[in-house]
C-alpha cells in the first residue's frame, strides 16, 4: 500500500526546499573535487592502482609503469599526430 501524498506549505516547504538546495550544492562540490583528484594505491596483488582518470582504477605492476613512463614522449607524439581522430571526454572522470 502506498502512503498518502503529503502537501507541504509555508515554512515546512521552504525548509525542505532550502535543504534540497544545500544538498545539491554539496553533491556538486564533492563530484567536482573527486573528478580533479588523481590518487595511487598499492593493489592487493602488489601492483600500483591509479584512481581518478576513469570509473575503474588502472592497475599495473611497477615495471609496467616504468615502461609506460619511459614512453611518455612517444605517447605525447602519438596523441599530437592523431589529435583529429581521438575523442576528448568533457569531464575528466569516467
Amino acid at each position: 500500500m502506498s502512503p498518502e501524498p503529503v502537501t507541504l506549505t509555508g515554512e515546512a516547504a521552504a525548509e525542505l526546499l532550502a535543504r534540497i538546495a544545500t544538498l545539491e550544492a554539496e553533491n556538486t562540490a564533492i563530484k567536482a573535487a573527486s573528478a580533479a583528484k588523481i590518487s595511487f594505491k598499492v593493489a592487493p596483488k602488489g601492483g600500483m592502482s591509479l584512481y581518478g582518470l576513469q570509473r575503474w582504477p588502472i592497475t599495473l605492476y611497477s615495471e609496467q609503469w616504468i615502461a609506460l613512463l619511459d614512453k611518455a614522449a612517444d605517447i605525447r607524439a602519438f596523441l599530437a599526430s592523431h589529435k583529429a581522430e581521438l575523442k576528448v571526454k568533457a569531464n575528466g572522470n569516467g
